[in-house]
């Protein structure tokens, strides 16, 4: 079977990748084309674009890309039309994939959709049109699934894909990993801000602020792969700051604690068991337009998921050295920190255990077979 796939960012491509490892053990004679990234390109098939190529934040930088992002859209019908798939796989990235889908809808593709956009975040109306171009859905998180039967949607939820990233992982030596890069023999705190240059700014900027607050942690910054070290060069002025690119995972590992932007990253934190405190700020603009569309009472994931409040979230006013430094003493101290374990124990529970690559891949292509058949 030919697969064409579509995931931006570096959570598409990790998820991406997975999932393409599991088409492939699926189906021996699939053919798959991908726009992706690094991990993707990893496990084999044609990258066609990168998604460092379309990594636009907020409404403002979207606005001033509108022109890349049409002839982006232009050539990617193009290049689905060359190919002729016989299905589409979009991941996550909605503002891109949701247009491509209607138009391949229109002529006739078979769509799938692997990781829902956020319609149960904001803009709950999109879910007509999801259902008039998505022949299939395949959710990630528990609360989706009863979120689109209200909307008369039947969809698919195959468990969290990072359970089985961050299980199939090569375990890491304390020791040896401080060895290798230069570190103190102090408790790690780690700092998660993001992976496009306007929000690293935004969050190094305070979180940078409390080091000298806490001198008796060795503060590391996990570099996103989409960034070089030299835009982070500038924001680090004491030795007490490290910067390790693309090994957030292993950092996670050894962490004792973590400042973790909003994102993905939050239940990845979680699921490491690493008490965190969630932040987010975006310009001002973006803010209250995002302020006056979505509905959720939470933002992190692990809040949503659990539907209270497990860890503390500061919000764009919020999110300052005076907050953050209180927040940052709460998760240090033994008696919260326990609080937290107990919760990321049973967040794991609700998110469905291992398989959700495989799960995904035996459904695209048991229905592919059907077709057939």
């Amino acid at each position: 079977m030919k697969y064409y796939i579509l995931a931006g960012e570096a959570s598409g491509d990790l998820h991406g990748s997975n999932l393409m490892k599991a088409l492939i053990k699926e189906d021996v004679n699939s053919d798959i084309r991908f726009w992706g990234g690094d991990l993707m390109q990893g496990v084999g098939g044609t990258l066609v674009k990168h998604y460092k190529e379309r990594a636009f934040m907020g409404f403002i930088e979207v606005i001033m890309n509108i022109s890349k992002i049409f002839k982006l859209i232009a050539f990617c019908k193009e290049d689905i039309k060359n190919f002729n798939p016989d299905v589409i796989v979009f991941i996550d990235n909605s503002g891109f994939n949701l247009r491509i889908a209607k138009w391949a809808k229109s002529e006739g593709f078979r769509t799938n959709y692997y990781i829902s956009p956020q319609v149960w975040a904001s803009r709950a109306k999109r879910v007509e049109s999801i259902k008039r171009d998505i022949d299939a859905m395949y959710v990630i998180l528990p609360f989706v699934k009863p979120f689109y039967e209200k909307y008369n949607y039947k969809v698919h939820f195959v468990g969290h894909p990072l359970i089985d990233a961050i299980s199939n992982r090569n375990q890491v030596d304390d020791t040896e990993f401080r060895k290798e890069y230069n570190l103190s023999n102090k408790p790690i705190i780690a700092l998660l801000p993001g992976s496009r240059k306007q929000e690293i700014k935004k969050m190094l900027l305070v979180m940078l602020s409390l080091v000298d607050d806490f001198r008796d942690y060795q503060f590391i910054i996990a570099g996103a792969p989409s960034q070089e070290f030299s835009f982070y060069k500038q924001f680090i002025k004491t030795d007490n700051v490290k910067f390790i690119s693309n090994k957030t995972y292993d950092l996670l590992s050894i962490s004792h604690a973590a400042l973790v932007t909003s994102g993905t990253a939050t239940l990845e934190t979680a699921l490491f068991k690493v008490p965190q405190v969630v932040c987010y700020k975006g310009s001002s603009i973006s803010y209250h337009i995002a302020k006056r569309i979505i509905t959720l009472k939470f933002i992190s994931l692990v809040n949503l998921v659990m539907d209270k409040e497990v860890v503390t979230e500061l919000i764009q006013n919020d999110f300052n050295k005076k907050q953050l430094k209180k927040e940052l003493e709460a998760i240090l101290n033994s008696e919260n920190r326990e609080k937290m374990f107990e919760d990321y124990y049973e967040l794991e529970k609700t998110l469905g255990g291992k398989g959700a690559s495989e799960n995904t891949a035996k459904l695209i292509f048991d229905s592919l077979v059907q077709r057939i058949e």
